[in-house]
């Protein structure tokens, strides 16, 4: 799904509401805490995942997406593009529903590992700034 059409958007973000966010801070200052702020105010549940907090968001971080209970919706990803094909892989052991690498991240690598499991993507694009384009 790389070249998702606005539609596609709109109905994701519709029926996917369980976010895992892989590189969430605890940085209020930080793109990671600011988009999954605006989503969980949007009435989506933020799951962080990043071994170095405990918390984020008033929600239990997780030092993996393999050590989060239960289906992952969307797997959004604000780590930089090399790390991207190592957090593919956790999203298809993981059985996620949706890849999603935030605005500047792509990796050729990642899109074919997703491809090869039949995991729709999307690269290189804001969560935040497509939910507020479909609202």
């Amino acid at each position: 799904m790389g070249a998702a059409t606005k539609e596609d958007i709109k109905n994701l973000l519709k029926i996917r509401k369980r976010i895992a966010v892989v590189g969430l801070s605890d940085q209020p200052f930080r793109t990671s805490y600011m988009v999954s702020q605006y989503m969980q105010y949007a009435g989506y549940e933020i799951i962080p995942v990043n071994p170095n907090v405990t918390e984020v968001l008033g929600e239990k971080a997780y030092r993996s997406l393999e050590d989060i209970e239960g289906h992952v919706d969307i797997v959004n990803v604000f780590r930089r593009s090399e790390f991207l094909p190592e957090v593919a892989r956790s999203a298809i052991t993981i059985k996620a529903g949706f890849f999603w690498a935030q605005l500047g991240l792509y990796s050729p690598e990642a899109e074919e590992i997703l491809q090869s499991a039949t995991i729709p993507y999307i690269m290189d694009k804001c969560i935040k700034v497509e939910h507020a384009m479909i609202r």
